[in-house]
């Protein structure tokens, strides 16, 4: 008796113990790069102040959800030696980049780190670095920073852009580039180009009247062929490449103002950022029918980030061999600072409203989108 009751006992022991042991494993396999090879998130990079902070974040809650792709949105936020007069006040130094990129490293992230060009060279009544240094660079020099800035107004002022056949401005931001791969010890690049509303203007000296669609490409091109002479690719925002007005898609996530036959001017391994907010539209097999890589990019709405999963999910399933490597995989956005993004995360600060004013929608966050994506990716793995 006493035997058949230890061999209960310890077939009981034994059953939880696999139990436990096989809920663990599944609970800590890494996503298959079968399932999503890009399982991404960008944010703005973070302050000084709040490095290990955010050091932290990386490690306790990028690498547990077994994000691969860390897309940090710097800007001036970094000590450039290049052209000093371009930092922010209290930027990150190079020791600080190499705290970031040693837990990247150990938690095997591809950092990717970003300074936003062509366009978005200023916001609201803020003109950043570059064309406070370079006015020159300025596409539209006659359309002043207003004091309150509005929307919309007379002058079409969203953000300033530089002038990209100015034949001085690709020494600058050549080297800006080049500067912020080898810190970050990066093979991509993101660009940024999205939104870009001031190109090809009539008043431009150099390339007013030539075709916006060809002007934008030839930028693309440009920073492409110069990052491939290092062995490095160029990531941008796919919002410029696609019609707006025959998708309905609209002047924001599409563009009215014909760059959008860029798609078939740019080289193919120029990987697409194809950010949808407040629709999950299927324009990732446009993309990938015109033969570029791409991966979907939500930011806070999780039912939208639920649906663009599965849509991702299968496409990869149900394309030829050829397509599917084409759809690289889901990248969460944020936009707000890290710090920021940080509060909202962890519950010590209610989200803040965005930039039209209105309330805040606590169902639909950037941290309760975040949590979604990445709940939905991992769980597809299983």
């Amino acid at each position: 008796m006493k035997n058949v009751l230890l061999l209960c006992l310890l077939g009981a022991a034994l059953t939880a113990f696999t139990s436990s042991s096989r809920q663990t494993s599944t609970m800590e396999a890494p996503v298959p790069d079968s399932i999503m090879p890009i399982r991404g998130f960008c944010i703005a990079a973070p302050r000084k102040a709040s490095l290990d902070a955010f050091i932290k974040f990386i490690r306790e809650e990028l690498a547990t959800r077994k994000v691969n792709t860390l897309v940090l949105r710097v800007e001036y936020n970094y000590e450039y030696e290049s052209y000093p007069e371009l930092r922010d006040p209290e930027a990150l130094s190079k020791a600080d980049v190499k705290k970031l990129v040693k837990v990247c490293r150990d938690n095997n992230i591809n950092l990717i780190p970003q300074l936003n060009l062509l366009g978005h060279q200023s916001w609201a009544s803020h003109t950043n670095n570059l064309l406070v240094k370079f006015p020159q660079f300025d596409e539209t020099p006659w359309v002043k920073m207003p004091e309150k800035y509005e929307w919309p107004n007379e002058d079409g002022l969203y953000c300033k852009s530089y002038c990209p056949l100015h034949p001085d401005v690709h020494a600058v931001v050549f080297k800006l580039m080049d500067e912020l791969c080898d810190v970050f010890e990066s093979k991509s690049y993101h660009a940024g180009l999205d939104e870009v509303f001031y190109i090809g203007e009539a008043k431009c000296p150099r390339c007013g009247g030539r075709d916006k669609a060809e002007l934008f490409a030839g930028e693309v091109t440009r920073m492409r062929n110069h990052l491939a002479e290092k062995g490095r690719t160029l990531w941008i925002w796919g919002d410029r490449l696609i019609d707006g007005k025959t998708t309905g898609i609209g002047m924001w996530e599409g563009s009215l103002n014909n760059t959008y036959r860029a798609i078939d001017m740019i080289p193919k391994d120029v990987m697409i950022c194809d950010w949808h907010y407040d629709r999950a539209d299927k324009t990732p097999v446009y993309f990938a029918m015109k033969g570029l890589s791409v991966i979907t990019c939500p930011w806070r709405k999780p039912a939208f980030a639920s649906q663009q999963v599965k849509d991702m999910l299968e496409y990869r399933a149900s394309a030829t061999g050829v397509m599917k490597e084409r759809y690289q995989g889901m990248m969460q956005t944020v936009w707000s600072g890290a710090e920021d993004f940080m509060e909202e995360y962890y519950g010590r600060k209610a989200p803040r409203a965005d930039q039209s004013g209105k309330p805040v929608d606590t169902l639909n966050t950037q941290s309760r989108c975040f949590r979604q994506l990445f709940a939905d990716i991992n769980r597809a793995a299983l």
